[in-house]
């Protein structure tokens, strides 16, 4: 399970899970702390997971207490579908001043922000199925996204089966596109963000923010409030996730016969270091896309979004 609002709705269910098997609310917190250390840079997580634990009454049965966790886990499901749906309707409000000059919107990506990372529609992704829906004539640039490729392999696959066109890029092509004005707009997704506007997204986000601004292209970043961490502001005190080298040193692929194969690709005894997450400042994005509304990436205005 990957993407960090489906992380969240999959940890909700673990947490029921966990109460089905255990039946005491003493010994959850445990359970509970194994499931945030699992990813510890998706906010997401932490979000679903103490939710769902504070559900828990110590004066109720063990039924109560089961029950009401599971129609909690189903509320979290339900609920961030119709947190992508207004993530796409807002989204959709900033294709459609592009397509008022333009005969095609030529949008970049970056990792998988689709149906594939939450439970329906996507964060990144909605605004431009709204955007198809609207009769708009997008094409999506495609982020490959090393070293894991989930540009290639599920956002380039999510867009083929919903019929807008696509095409996959190298990551360090993008500065090229929009060196030649080739790139309108870009819009990622996020696993966590802090109070005052900072993101926390896949590896190579912040090189794609960096050359936006450069180029005065729009950088957009589609979460729900949920993906917002209200309680931190410096983004020094995000933990980054270090991932197995492994995930840079092989590839994995299909073969003439269909096989699934594994091969290295650097020397041996090469040393390699594999975050698989970067920050990017406040001051590289032009706006969050949220299910309440489009605000700035700055203290003041998200935090409009808390009091709402």
């Amino acid at each position: 399970v990957r993407g960090a609002p489906l992380i969240g709705a999959t940890a909700a269910y673990g947490i029921y899970l966990a109460y089905r098997e255990l039946k005491d609310k003493s010994r959850i917190q445990e359970e509970a702390n194994k499931l945030k250390n699992t990813r510890p840079t998706a906010i997401n997580l932490f979000w679903a997971v103490d939710r769902m634990v504070s559900k828990l009454n110590s004066n109720k049965t063990i039924k109560y207490n089961k029950d009401v966790l599971l129609e909690e886990a189903k509320k979290i499901c339900k609920e961030d579908i119709e947190k992508c749906k207004k993530i796409g309707q807002n989204g959709l409000s900033l294709i459609k001043k592009v397509a008022s000059k333009k005969s095609e919107v030529n949008i970049l990506t970056h990792c998988n922000a689709g149906w594939l990372a939450t439970v329906d529609w996507g964060t990144a992704t909605a605004p431009i199925y709204y955007a198809r829906d609207n009769n708009i004539n997008v094409h999506v640039w495609v982020d490959e996204t090393r070293p894991r490729n989930q540009g290639a392999a599920l956002t380039s696959y999510e867009l083929n089966n919903e019929g807008i066109k696509n095409t996959i890029i190298t990551d360090n092509s993008a500065g090229l596109l929009m060196q030649r004005g080739k790139i309108d707009l870009c819009i990622v997704g996020a696993d966590r963000v802090t109070k005052n506007g900072h993101v926390a997204n896949k590896i190579g986000t912040f090189l794609k923010a960096v050359i936006a601004k450069e180029f005065n292209v729009p950088f957009y970043v589609a979460i729900p409030t949920n993906t917002i961490d209200w309680k931190i502001s410096d983004y020094k005190d995000i933990i980054i996730e270090e991932r197995d080298p492994c995930e840079l040193s092989k590839l994995k692929g299909l073969d003439e016969n269909n096989n699934l194969k594994t091969i290295n690709i650097y020397p041996k005894g090469s040393k390699i270091y594999n975050p698989s997450f970067d920050i990017t400042p406040n001051k590289f994005v032009d706006a969050l896309i949220t299910e309440k509304g489009i605000v700035k990436a700055s203290s003041d205005e998200i935090m409009k979004l808390n009091n709402e």
